[in-house]
């Protein structure tokens, strides 16, 4: 078994953390760092406000609330991954790598003032409930969501386990808002599945990246290997990482370690000493170099990019899916004197070949259409919020930002769209169940044989 790689220090990776709080994150750390010239005339301007809300504010405001929406907001105006956390949101986000939390079980951002669904967690309330990517929540029980911070919305669709919300959802191709009842739960995310798609070709999903992720990968490799009969081998895997909105960078690291043998997997960049780290691979490979697919789409974020990007550059997997949402920061928690903490972007990471992925994702080798077919033969496609759409999100830093070009200028991206045909040669239930999967465990037989030949 693959050894776990070194250590983060001092990095964070996630999303817009929402309602499952604390996807994941690094090593907390205090920084001693010079103080820089105050700008005095800019302060004055804020004692002046300050002074002016205190005194004919229609109604009385305490000190620390009015410094700590301060806070927020400097925070706020500089990307949407920075953010200030309250005790409260501070103690939660350092229990969240264990994989369980209070909530509905949805990672959200804001976007034009309403909570914009990045992405459902595998069997959570949310997802179980019909949430989509890309949903809209306009409304949380009867109270409108527009005009309130994300943190506050956040707070509202936590709660008791057991109790109920309604919300009230707008989303694509849907004449009329939804509304869902969700029952509050905590939160239990178990971040590997595996199972045999067929005979010697094994399927393994991370839904998110959590503390020992990679040490459940491992075993979830073990197990296909043991339903395997004796003269079988596995020769071929798809990982699928759709819909993954990231989280603990080790995660990411030790699962990519897990299928290279050399290289490096990812470093980041960042103007301090500490934001610049790198991280490379370990011998051993725990498929033995059997071929590799691995599925990505809109919701794919984060950690997840990580992995796509190391797995492309060392042209050790093929991706198939959807380009990625583009979130290519790095958050570092800096705890504060009470308990409190900021998060903030301190560094971008790049894959192993240069490429920074902030706000343009990971194109795949081969892109295929988010094409889903029902029990009930009704399309669903749903376009999902990327890193790119989120106001003041970072630039690439590359000499343009890329991720506002037409789909049909990615280069060495093949499309494949072709449903109808799939529908009538490929079996029922795979075909109309997933037929991103289906298409993957196709080019994962192509790729068997022909790396079979080779030998």
């Amino acid at each position: 078994m693959k050894p776990q790689t070194q250590k983060v220090v001092l990095v964070f990776t996630g999303l817009v953390l929402g309602v499952s709080l604390s996807i994941g994150h690094g090593v907390f750390a205090e920084r001693d760092t010079p103080p820089a010239a105050l700008p005095l005339e800019e302060l004055r301007s804020f004692s002046d406000v300050f002074a002016r809300i205190k005194a004919d504010y229609v109604e009385p405001v305490e000190d620390k609330v009015l410094l700590e929406n301060a806070i927020r907001g400097m925070l706020s105006g500089l990307d949407p991954h920075s953010t200030y956390l309250d005790q409260e949101q501070f103690k939660e986000l350092q229990v969240g790598t264990t994989g369980e939390f209070g909530g509905l079980g949805i990672e959200v951002g804001m976007e034009d003032g309403f909570v914009k669904v990045i992405s459902p967690i595998d069997d959570t309330p949310a997802q179980r409930a019909g949430v989509k990517a890309g949903d809209l929540i306009i409304r949380l029980d009867e109270t409108p969501v527009k005009g309130m911070t994300l943190n506050e919305a956040v707070n509202r669709m936590r709660g008791k386990p057991g109790t109920d919300i309604v919300l009230t959802i707008v989303r694509e191709g849907q004449e009329a808002p939804l509304k869902l009842t969700i029952t509050r739960d905590v939160i239990k995310v178990k971040s590997v599945k595996q199972r045999m798609l067929e005979a010697g070709f094994g399927y393994v999903r991370i839904s998110q990246f959590q503390a020992t992720t990679a040490d459940n990968l491992i075993e979830a490799i073990d197990a296909l290997k043991k339903d395997m009969k004796k003269d079988e081998k596995l020769r071929g895997l798809v990982l699928d990482l759709r819909n993954n909105p990231g989280g603990v960078l080790n995660g990411a690291v030790a699962v990519s370690d897990a299928f290279l043998d050399k290289g490096l997997i990812v470093y980041t960049e960042g103007r301090i000493a500490d934001s610049r780290l790198r991280f490379n691979a370990t011998p051993d490979d725990v498929i033995s170099g059997a071929p590799l697919v691995v599925l990505v789409n809109q919701g794919s974020a984060s950690a997840s990019e990580i992995v796509a990007g190391a797995l492309q550059d060392h042209k050790r997997a093929l991706i198939v899916g959807e380009r990625t949402f583009g979130k290519g920061s790095v958050q570092t928690i800096v705890p504060l004197s009470n308990d409190t903490a900021v998060k903030l972007t301190t560094a971008r990471y790049y894959t192993p070949n240069g490429r920074s992925i902030q706000a343009e994702g990971i194109v795949p080798d081969i892109q295929l259409d988010n094409v889903h077919v029902a029990d009930d033969a009704e399309v669903q496609s749903f376009d999902t919020i990327k890193e790119a759409d989120l106001s003041r999100h970072l630039q690439n830093g590359n000499a343009k930002d890329k991720a506002k070009e037409d789909a049909k200028e990615d280069k060495g991206a093949a499309k494949t769209n072709d449903k109808d045909k799939a529908d009538k040669e490929a079996p029922e239930s795979l075909a109309r169940s997933d037929y991103q999967l289906y298409e993957a465990l196709n080019l994962l037989k192509g790729l068997a044989i022909q790396t079979e030949r080779a030998r």
